[in-house]
């Protein structure tokens, strides 16, 4: 039910969580007559009718095979696997789609994103950070982004640790394609994660989306490098909002590349230079 749900468009988690107050479970917001569905506070005539003429709106069956096909379990927010901390944002995915597995000890992780166009130096920077604190026994959460996000995952693998890749496709289309290797290894070493159906194709929108999730898993959030406008300031943004402590690492002054980072520590990011920054501040006791 909760999969039927997820296929229908524009139905999000906020308005999943005011059908549930209201009827309870999945499977009764699926029986539900338009006239019930129109009392939930955000479903409008079309959302209406779209849930209650669901069975000729989706093909269910089809998305069940291609979850086989593609090896991909489901999680929802009551099971015990669904991440703690992600459950405590304000608007958590109902439902995730996951290849490979989730650990307890994930919960003890580091967000790390950054710029796609990153320097030899935001490279260094990304590499040495994550493969440090992999070592120290965090899980590595990223995007799976070109640039800093790659240079995280990998080095986390190099370090024998654990990564999580969250994407803004699904995970039958993976993007970039070309670390589609990159994910098949992720899953094999953790897991790779994402709130849309099987072979969704990335937007504007799926971006931020993703995002939220990368910071709403760890525990601390580690941006890299940035420009001035970069998505990864609206990742930081997101880990402010959900309690998390925001990490920078500051950059040569006249490289517009760290100019991001430079503004989230003039705003009251943590400045951090070395891994153990990183290890000190969160207060974790991780056995290194």
């Amino acid at each position: 039910a909760y999969l039927a749900l997820n296929l229908l468009p524009n139905i999000g988690p906020i308005r999943v969580r005011r059908l549930l107050e209201q009827f309870q479970t999945p499977q009764a917001i699926l029986a539900a007559p338009v006239r019930d569905l129109l009392l939930v506070p955000g479903i409008g005539e079309e959302m209406a009718s779209h849930i209650a003429d669901w069975e000729n709106r989706i093909d269910l069956p089809e998305e069940k095979c291609r979850l086989s096909d593609h090896g991909i379990e489901l999680l929802t927010l009551d099971d015990p696997r669904y991440p703690a901390a992600l459950r405590q944002i304000h608007d958590p995915p109902f439902l995730l789609y996951m290849k490979g597995t989730l650990l307890p000890a994930d919960e003890a992780a580091v967000g790390v994103v950054g710029s796609r166009r990153m320097t030899h130096y935001g490279r260094e920077q990304a590499r040495k950070f994550s493969f440090q604190l992999a070592r120290a026994g965090f899980t590595i959460i990223s995007g799976l982004a070109r640039g800093i996000d790659t240079a995280a995952h990998e080095a986390a693998l190099a370090a024998g640790g654990r990564t999580i890749a969250v994407l803004g496709s699904g995970i039958g289309n993976v993007y970039p394609p070309e670390n589609q290797a990159l994910a098949d290894r992720i899953s094999e070493q953790g897991a790779v994660l994402s709130e849309f159906p099987v072979l969704y194709v990335p937007d504007k929108q799926s971006f931020p989306l993703r995002n939220r999730i990368v910071a709403g898993m760890s525990s601390g959030l580690l941006v890299v490098e940035a420009p001035a406008r970069s998505g990864s300031l609206i990742t930081a943004n997101q880990a402010l909002e959900q309690g998390r402590t925001v990490f920078a690492i500051p950059g040569p002054i006249d490289r517009p590349s760290s100019e991001g980072c430079h503004r989230l520590i003039q705003q009251g990011a943590t400045l951090v230079c070395t891994a153990d920054d990183v290890i000190d501040e969160l207060g974790l006791e991780i056995n290194t």
